[in-house]
């Protein structure tokens, strides 16, 4: 089964895939006094393309099912790491992409640009 939720860094001040990003997905839990409490469910790395399309896997489509709902989830990128493995500085130690699912039969692809002073997201397909 493939994850439900997948993504896409590239490192446009390279113009290469972002290679050895840590991924981790949260989803959100409504609390007393609405607090913004994101609760971990899922970690990943970015692979040599630098694309995470196992975060979820390998679940079941149940257990998939099971554990997403529709509501706010979060994705976090380990941005600084990996600017320091190309000994390069960076302004921003993280991304975090605060995003809806309204159909979780649907497929959600986050493609995230990046660069050591900047980045950019949108919804891919």
């Amino acid at each position: 089964m493939k994850s439900p939720i997948t993504c896409h860094v590239l490192d446009t001040s390279t113009g290469q895939p972002a290679q050895g990003i840590t991924i981790k997905l949260q989803q959100y839990e409504k609390t007393e006094g609405n607090a913004f409490l994101f609760n971990p469910i899922a970690r990943g790395e970015t692979n040599s393309d630098g694309r995470c399309t196992d975060l979820l896997t390998p679940m079941s489509s149940t257990e998939i099912k099971d554990l997403l709902k529709p509501g706010l989830y979060k994705m976090i990128f380990r941005t600084k790491e990996y600017f320091e493995s190309k000994s390069v500085k960076t302004f921003y130690p993280w991304v975090e992409i605060t995003f809806e699912l309204s159909d979780t039969s649907e497929h959600y692809h986050i493609p995230l640009l990046i660069s050591p002073y900047g980045f950019t997201t949108y919804r891919g397909s």
